[in-house]
C-alpha cells in the first residue's frame, strides 16, 4: 500500500458547474486547471488514461438532463488509469484499475480530469487480457451488458430455452449484449427500428432483426411465447410485451427506459409461466459484483467485435465539442477519450 498523496501542481479537468441567475439555473462546463485539493475525497488516486463517453455524460456535461447532484464536478462517469498512491490496503502504487459509473460525475467527481480520486470500494483492478484503452471501450455499457447476461444465468437461463431478444439492439448495451450472448450460444434476435444497420447487428452475432415499428404487440395478458429470454433497453409498451412474450421460466433484464417508465402488464406472465424481470444497476453493487463482472470480461463475456462497437478515439482537447452529436443522435458506435495513453505501455 502506498500513502495518499497531495498533488501540488495543478492539471487539467472537464468540469461542470450550476450558475444560479435570478430564479434559473443554467449549466456551463469546460476545461480547467484544478488541484487535488478541488476533489472530492477518496483513498485511491489515479493517473488517468482514458475515459469514454456515455449519453448520460453528454447530457450532463450540455445540462440537457439532470445527472449531477452536487455542483461542480468533474465530469465523465467512467476511466481507467494508473494508481499514483492510495491509503486503501487493496490497491499499491503503479497497478492498473478501472472504475466504472459508481456514481462519478454524479456525487463524486470523474474520469474527465487527468487525475482522479475515487473510493477504493468502486475500483477494480484491471484484469489480464484487457488494455486501459479496451476497459473504456467497454465502459459502463459493456459491464451493463455482461451484468445482465451474468444476473440472467444466474437466474437459470441457457440457450436451450430458446432465443434471446434485444431490445435497443444498435446502442452501447444492446450491442454488447448481442456480442456477448451470441458468443455463450444463444441465438440472438435484434429488436430494432434502424433495419439499415442491419450488417452491423448480424456482425455482432444476431440471427435475425424485428422491424419494431412492424410489430403488433397486443394485449391480452398471455401472448404467443416466443422468446428464452431478453435484454431490454426500452422499457415501457416494449417492456410489457416482452412479459407476455416470454417462454416459461424465462428471464427479462431490464436496462433502460428509453421508451418509457411506466410498466402496464398483469401477473400472469410471472404466475402462470414463471418469468422472471431482472432489474439491472450497474453504479451501485458490492465490488465483489464488479469484479467478478470484469473477469468475465476479461474471459467468456469478452467482446469479439470490440473494434466494430467501439471505433472512434479522440483527444481529450476535443472532448468539449464532441457531446452534441450525441444528444442529437448522430453517434453510431461507442467513443473513447484518450487522456494520457502511454500509460499503456507501462
Amino acid at each position: 500500500m502506498s500513502k495518499l498523496i497531495e498533488l501540488t501542481e495543478p492539471f487539467k479537468a472537464f468540469r461542470i458547474h450550476q450558475i444560479k441567475e435570478g430564479d434559473k439555473k443554467r449549466i456551463t462546463s469546460g476545461f480547467e486547471q484544478i488541484t487535488l485539493n478541488d476533489l472530492t475525497d477518496g483513498e485511491v488516486v489515479i493517473k488517468v488514461a482514458y475515459s469514454d463517453i456515455n449519453y448520460k455524460d453528454a447530457l450532463a456535461a450540455t445540462g440537457k438532463g439532470r445527472i449531477l447532484r452536487t455542483y461542480p464536478l468533474v465530469g465523465g462517469i467512467d476511466l481507467s488509469g494508473v494508481v499514483v498512491s492510495s491509503s486503501d490496503s487493496r490497491f499499491n502504487a503503479g497497478e492498473k484499475v478501472l472504475v466504472c459509473g459508481a456514481q462519478l460525475s454524479e456525487l463524486y467527481d470523474g474520469g474527465y480530469s487527468e487525475f482522479a480520486r475515487v473510493k477504493g470500494d468502486s475500483v477494480v483492478h484491471l484484469p489480464k487480457g484487457i488494455s486501459l484503452h479496451d476497459a473504456m471501450a467497454i465502459g459502463t455499457a459493456g459491464y451493463t451488458a455482461a451484468l445482465a447476461v451474468q444476473r440472467m444465468e444466474d437466474n437459470g437461463q441457457i440457450p436451450e430455452r430458446g432465443p434471446i431478444v434485444v431490445t435497443g439492439a444498435t446502442g452501447g448495451v444492446g450491442s454488447f449484449a448481442i456480442n456477448m450472448l451470441s458468443k455463450l450460444g444463444y441465438e440472438v434476435i435484434a429488436f430494432t427500428g434502424k433495419n439499415e444497420q442491419e450488417q452491423y447487428l448480424k456482425s455482432l452475432g444476431a440471427s435475425r432483426l424485428i422491424n419494431r415499428h412492424e410489430i403488433e404487440m397486443g394485449n391480452k395478458p398471455l401472448e404467443n411465447a416466443q422468446w428464452g429470454g431478453a435484454v431490454d433497453n426500452v422499457g415501457g409498451e416494449t417492456l410489457a410485451w416482452l412479459t407476455r412474450t416470454t417462454k416459461v421460466w424465462g428471464n427479462i433484464a431490464s436496462v433502460g427506459l428509453a421508451g418509457g417508465i411506466s410498466l402496464d402488464t398483469t401477473v400472469m406472465p410471472f404466475i402462470l409461466r414463471g418469468v422472471s424481470v431482472l432489474g439491472i444497476n450497474s453504479v451501485e453493487m458490492p465490488l465483489s459484483v464488479r469484479e467478478r463482472g470484469w473477469q468475465r470480461l476479461a474471459d467468456d463475456l469478452k467482446p469479439t467485435q470490440l473494434a466494430l462497437i467501439a471505433p472512434t478515439t479522440i483527444a481529450f482537447d476535443d472532448l468539449p465539442n464532441a457531446f452534441d452529436a450525441y444528444i442529437e443522435g448522430n453517434i453510431t458506435g461507442r467513443t473513447v477519450v484518450a487522456i494520457d495513453v502511454s500509460l499503456d505501455s507501462e
